[in-house]
């Protein structure tokens, strides 16, 4: 429900705010609500990764891509995220959720989006994205820029983020995936 609410504020301003190129960096203010917080009264992790929905979404839509991949049946699905907290966002506090694309591979696209107070990283996430097409498919990157002309520099993966997404990764939908605790 909290993503709900704070998706219809978001509704009501992405026609007024700037559009952006698709190497840019989007900013997106939001505050801590109540609902947002955990029993140690700062923002729930979980609501981070929320957050980071609203942030890619809000990026796909100030670039337009968002309802041009929506007109032929595209649409992002997360692979993998991996967060890092440095300090607690409490109640009431106002936050700035930076989202960049910072590279791809044949496979995935990759953004680093940052929970930022006045200049100051809280939380920094990188999240792996596949692209899936209706009724079923997969999109590769080829095919996105083919649709989506990339305009700035060619980003070059962190080998880090590249080690932890090969590290991190479980087999393909179709292929055997069994629960062992060995």
């Amino acid at each position: 429900m909290k993503l709900w609410l704070r998706l219809i504020v978001q509704l009501f301003s992405w026609r007024t705010r700037k559009p952006l190129q698709i190497h840019e960096v989007a900013v997106r203010r939001f505050r801590v609500w109540p609902t947002d917080l955990d029993i140690y009264a700062h923002m729930n992790n979980g609501v981070f990764l929320t957050l980071l929905d609203l942030g890619r979404y809000d990026h796909g839509k100030r670039t337009g891509i968002w309802n041009k991949w929506k007109k032929i049946g595209w649409y992002p699905v997360v692979v993998a995220e991996n967060v890092t907290f440095r300090k607690s966002l409490k109640l009431w506090q106002v936050f700035d959720l930076e989202s960049k694309v910072i590279g791809w591979t044949d496979e995935a696209f990759y953004f680093e989006q940052r929970f930022v107070v006045k200049g100051e990283v809280y939380a920094r996430a990188i999240v792996r994205i596949r692209f899936l097409k209706r009724p079923r498919g997969i999109v590769t990157p080829e095919d996105i820029f083919s649709v989506t002309p990339w305009t700035g520099p060619i980003p070059k993966l962190p080998d880090w983020v590249l080690a932890w997404s090969k590290a991190s990764s479980l087999p393909k939908g179709k292929e055997p995936a069994p629960s062992s605790w060995d």
